[in-house]
């Protein structure tokens, strides 16, 4: 279990300090767009009420704590979930990473009322609209990994049944 902790703690720091940095030592509140490497890559401020995308964006104090609420019963599942595969150092890793994400996704909540989002990636001649953070990045890769590594309630593989 200590795979997980790791994980999770390292996630969850590397995604603060980048928000700090961006925020705070980069200003990007403030200037509310930096061209990294355009068109590709841009630093575009945007404050997430909801959850990717803004879907289900609340703009109320009910609406934030109830998804402060969901992200920390995920995290708790994911961690019971993985607690069940403690030799599977992938898993462990894949649950850190979205527990991290999402912990570092709720101090937001807490912190600043809404997530702070800032990656925006495009291609010459489209303009996403749409910015992300380090710990969506995180939450994605977990979900996937879990999904990937994860052996529970997997049928054992048989041969296929072969009429004659």
């Amino acid at each position: 279990m200590r795979l997980i902790v790791k994980s999770a703690i390292a996630t969850f720091a590397l995604d603060q300090l980048s928000k700090v940095a961006v925020l705070h030592v980069l200003d990007l509140g403030h200037r509310q767009e930096i061209g990294v490497l355009p068109p590709f890559l841009n630093f575009r401020m945007a404050w997430n009420e909801g959850i990717n995308f803004g879907l289900f964006a609340q703009s109320h104090d009910l609406g934030r704590w109830l998804l402060i609420l969901l992200a920390l019963a995920i995290s708790l599942w994911i961690w019971r979930w993985v607690r069940k595969e403690p030799d599977n150092g992938r898993v462990q890793i894949a649950g850190g990473l979205l527990i991290g994400g999402a912990l570092g996704n709720v101090v937001d909540r807490i912190v600043y009322g809404a997530v702070a989002d800032f990656i925006n990636m495009g291609l010459p001649g489209f303009d996403n609209p749409f910015s992300f953070n380090l710990a969506d990045v995180a939450i994605f890769l977990g979900a996937l990994g879990l999904v990937a590594f994860s052996r529970q309630d997997r049928p054992a593989r048989t041969g296929r049944d072969k009429t004659p």
